[in-house]
């Protein structure tokens, strides 16, 4: 049997407030814990909880047979903490059931992999250790980076953590021919697996499944269906990822999002060869067909598929180089709320909300920015981060302790 492999994305950063100019070296707390939780507890009620009763029906409805996957941003997991607990049990319950499959990421959702193998090794032990702990020791096999931003460099590192497999994006410019619907493994370590977005497929679900100027509109399960059964025998995947905002959230109940995500299990067990599996039993059932090669860095954002989306101008670059030249500072000072910040200060939403493009891929970045323009988002940043530095100098500057 053919597999479908599930995988939901789930992640909320903490916005940081306003922050004047003159708040520095005054005002030592940045984030805006009004907006945050107004934020989370919305989505709350409009995705997180239908759409985890909705699974948790589907998985008691076909046990041992309806599978998804989820990560977790640490970030996401600090705020349910704080602000939607009620949202964390309806996580465990899920991940109770056995039928759910938990993926390694970084803690703040950080592009660590980028920049520093250091941090982004700690970020990823961080993380590990707070799966454990709110899921009962759960520990993840595999990787889930930031937006899917993959290399074959990226996929070294991955492999020597340990991680049997990684998700990325079926980039076109990358895959050429070839089809996202097969194990592929990394190009310098065979030992880790990748497996691809089928884009077309998921991005239906995600984008596309209310827009009326589509000229498949509306989606139907019947029709996807039919678009799943024309996948070529040969071919033994299809991963579907997305964001899990897109039940609910970016799609919205009216639009018909979860009655067609209910019928989806049953029309894909009645009406095709394909089963439902998790990232892991794939890995570990499916031979790689091939290496795929990636020397420059992809993701699964934006048209390009790129990393444009966070460091694709002047002010995303030196947004970016700041903060890590601050890195070495940071971690002598062994400060937990300083590394708290620090933390939190690398979840690369901020930087998104700094690109500068335009057309679709810029509405994109305005639907989810909380400033009006991506310069107001830089100077806020930036004199968050001029204040950041000045308490790192000083907390370097107290004399150790006996």
């Amino acid at each position: 049997m053919r597999s479908i492999c599930f995988y939901f994305q789930v992640h909320q950063p903490y916005r940081l407030k306003p922050y004047r100019f003159f708040d520095i070296g005054d005002d030592h707390y940045y984030w805006d814990d009004f907006l945050n939780r107004s934020v989370i507890r919305k989505i709350a009620q409009k995705c997180y909880l239908p759409m985890n009763s909705l699974l948790l029906d589907l998985i008691h409805q076909y046990p041992g047979q309806f599978k998804v996957t989820f990560s977790f941003s640490g970030t996401f997991m600090d705020q349910l903490e704080a602000y939607a607990p009620d949202v964390l049990e309806s996580f465990q319950r899920l991940v109770k059931t056995g039928q759910v499959e938990l993926l390694s990421e970084t803690y703040g959702h950080a592009l660590a992999a980028l920049k520093s193998k250091d941090e982004f090794s700690s970020m990823v032990d961080q993380h590990r250790e707070k799966i454990q702990a709110l899921f009962d020791g759960y520990t993840p096999k595999v990787f889930r980076n930031t937006e899917l931003i993959y290399s074959d460099q990226i996929g070294a590192m991955v492999a020597d953590m340990g991680y049997k497999g990684i998700l990325t994006e079926g980039a076109k410019h990358v895959l050429g021919w070839k089809s996202p619907n097969y194990v592929y493994q990394n190009s310098i370590n065979p030992n880790l697996k990748v497996l691809l977005k089928n884009f077309r497929l998921s991005d239906d679900i995600a984008f596309r499944f209310s827009n009326k100027t589509w000229e498949d509109y509306p989606l139907t399960t019947d029709k996807f269906i039919n678009w799943i059964n024309a996948i070529p025998k040969s071919e033994q995947v299809l991963n579907l990822f997305m964001d899990y905002e897109t039940f609910g959230e970016h799609q919205w109940a009216e639009t018909g999002i979860f009655e067609f995500m209910k019928a989806l299990p049953g029309a894909v067990f009645n009406q095709t060869d394909f089963g439902f599996a998790t990232p892991s039993e794939i890995i570990d059932q499916v031979s790689p067909i091939s290496a795929i090669h990636v020397p420059t860095p992809i993701s699964w954002a934006d048209e390009e598929r790129d990393l444009t989306a966070w460091l694709g101008n002047d002010l995303q670059d030196e947004a970016f180089d700041r903060l890590y030249d601050l890195e070495n500072m940071v971690k002598k000072t062994n400060d937990p709320d300083l590394l708290r910040d620090w933390n939190y200060l690398q979840t690369s939403d901020h930087f998104y909300y700094m690109c500068t493009k335009f057309f679709s891929d810029g509405d994109i970045h305005s639907y989810f920015s909380p400033y009006d323009t991506p310069y107001d988002a830089f100077i806020n940043y930036m004199n968050v981060l001029s204040d950041f530095v000045l308490r790192v100098k000083e907390k370097l500057k107290e004399p150790a302790i006996a």
